[in-house]
């Protein structure tokens, strides 16, 4: 098996788990599930004994702090410091620049929880084995549930010589309701969970010939950079020049070369608070308790507490989620929690 370069993506205002995450804190930063934060997991999902180079992290100067401090022990890790935040096209070509051409790059956001890191690290090998090969792989996220927040991948022909390897036939935006209940229905669409592989100099290319200005100014800004140790500051001023655009815009929908791979791994994005209340543990009736505050629950369902001090008691509800944080309390029910990223507290930070 080819040594696999974990570039880890590390951004994020932390809006949408407003109060609990927060712009100087957000999510990947946070123990959400379990005792390691999401960052953390997602450094130990790639440990040295399955065949993985240590980690380089993409990430700005105003989570730099964090990054470093939970990187401590880590041995090996690099950091590549964004002058200023051009989307994932950018920071991944920004890796790719600081890598020889022939490593396989595994790019992961740092945001994730995956609940059966055994499958990711079986699916992290098929897919370096098919980028080893010219293919720009995804991985495709068994879909459970029609959700209509993710874009989905279509699964094309398999790949011959590859056991459960396909060609990506089509990459779907984030559908309605209606169209989303068809993919589960039709079995042969996946959520793409925004986690690839790519031999870099694979990805350089495309990247040149579908977004030439992007692959041209990082590759300039690299050029121009400086290092500090274990960091590497890319030039501010040619790096403010580059376009913002994401991977899949620029490369993913546009190569012929697209493949994925399936991970059936207990996924989640975390991208909300009924997410995280999804991927934690519940009782008999569906509630959840998480942080350091008392609670009590009195003829709930489904309802998931978090507080970091003062006492809850919850009487009667279902589908409800209630944050403390500080002087900041949230109760939504589980249809309003794709607008805590608007509230006030959540913006005005």
């Amino acid at each position: 098996m080819p040594e696999i370069v974990p570039v880890i993506l590390c951004g994020g205002s932390g809006t949408r788990l407003w109060p609990r995450s927060r712009a100087a804190m957000p999510k990947p930063f946070l123990p959400l599930v379990g005792d390691s934060t999401l960052f953390e997991a997602t450094v130990a999902r790639c440990p040295a004994a399955s065949g993985f180079s240590a980690p380089v992290v993409v990430t700005g100067t105003k989570h730099l702090a964090h990054v470093e401090a939970q990187l401590r022990g880590v041995e090996g890790a690099s950091v590549i410091v964004e002058p200023a935040a051009r989307n994932t096209a950018a920071a991944i070509a920004l890796a790719a620049c600081r890598l020889p051409d022939d490593a396989i790059m595994l790019v992961c956001p740092s945001d994730h929880h995956i609940g059966r890191p055994d499958v990711f690290s079986t699916a992290a090998c098929a897919a370096a084995e098919l980028a080893k090969e010219g293919w720009l792989v995804s991985f495709g996220i068994e879909a459970t549930a029609p959700e209509t927040g993710f874009g989905y991948l279509k699964r094309g022909e398999p790949i011959d010589g590859h056991e459960k390897a396909f060609r990506t036939a089509q990459f779907v935006e984030k559908p309605d309701l209606e169209r989303a209940r068809s993919f589960l229905a039709d079995g042969n669409y996946a959520w793409n969970g925004g986690i690839f592989a790519f031999r870099v100099g694979d990805f350089m290319a495309e990247l040149a010939a579908h977004r030439p200005q992007i692959a041209a100014k990082v590759r300039e800004a690299v050029e121009k950079g400086s290092e500090e140790g274990h960091r590497f500051h890319p030039d501010a001023a040619t790096f403010a020049e580059v376009e913002s655009d994401s991977v899949d815009y620029a490369v993913m929908e546009n190569t012929r070369r697209a493949a994925l791979v399936p991970a059936d791994m207990e996924w989640s994005d975390i991208g909300n608070w009924q997410a995280l209340h999804d991927a934690l543990a519940r009782d008999d009736q569906g509630n959840s308790v998480r942080g350091t505050g008392s609670v009590e629950m009195v003829d709930c369902r489904n309802v998931l507490v978090d507080s970091d001090g003062p006492r809850v008691s919850v009487i009667g509800l279902e589908n409800v989620i209630v944050v403390i944080d500080g002087n900041d309390v949230l109760v939504t029910t589980v249809d309003g929690v794709q607008k805590v990223g608007k509230l006030s507290g959540a913006v005005n930070q």
